[in-house]
């Protein structure tokens, strides 16, 4: 057994937000609240990501839409039932928040060490681009995992493609925002967001914790 340490899941965003807090959930008196932020990429492109953040990291804080806001944490996931299905969600839960005035040079990165608990998909687009999607088990206090969606681009999609159910690995990338469409029973289509972890560089540990 490895030590569970918060290191294992580290968030760096910087962003402006986008909505109105509402109430997410109350844990022993403690109240959480959503919100979301958009963050620009190096593209004319941009992300919208959902951050939950409790009310005693605000209470001098005035979150309102459009302030620029630095916020550290990790990146959870938890079930939700949607439809009578379970739905896998993302937000990226707060552990720091401060406004900025100015942006920096890396608005968006995320570091995780966890296990593969899915086999890799493996795919090639129509003009022959590699990508590969993982699913990562990242291990946190009291016996918790969160679940998180990764794809790999190029060598390293070649690199997950090979990776086992229960290997551990560690990457460093950015969390993005995607849109796709789902069409219902109605025949018409619905647009949806999906939220995962676009890699940027990545490594597999064996059983001692080396590379």
């Amino acid at each position: 057994m490895i030590n569970i340490k918060e290191d294992t899941n580290v968030v760096n965003m910087l962003g402006e937000i986008t909505e109105e807090l509402k109430l997410s959930h109350e844990i022993f008196g403690e109240k959480f609240y959503a919100t979301k932020i958009k963050i620009k990429r190096l593209s004319d492109s941009q992300d919208i990501l959902p951050i939950t953040v409790s009310e005693r990291l605000i209470v001098d804080l005035d979150m309102k839409v459009g302030k620029t806001v630095e916020v550290s944490g990790q990146l959870r996931s938890y079930n939700k039932v949607v439809d009578g299905k379970n739905k896998l969600i993302l937000t990226v839960f707060a552990r720091e928040l401060v406004f900025v005035e100015e942006e920096n040079k890396d608005p968006n990165s995320i570091f995780l060490d966890g296990y593969v608990c899915k086999n890799p998909i493996y795919r090639k687009t129509p003009l022959g681009r590699e990508i590969t999607d993982l699913l990562l088990a990242v291990n946190r206090a009291y016996n918790k995992s969160d679940y998180i969606p990764s794809i790999a681009w190029g060598r390293n999609a070649k690199f997950c493609k090979n990776l086992k159910v229960g290997d551990r690995v560690q990457l460093w990338g950015r969390i993005q925002s995607r849109q796709y469409e789902k069409k219902v029973e109605d025949g018409e289509v619905d647009v949806k967001v999906a939220y995962e972890v676009s890699v940027s560089k990545m490594k597999k540990l064996l059983e001692n914790n080396t590379k």
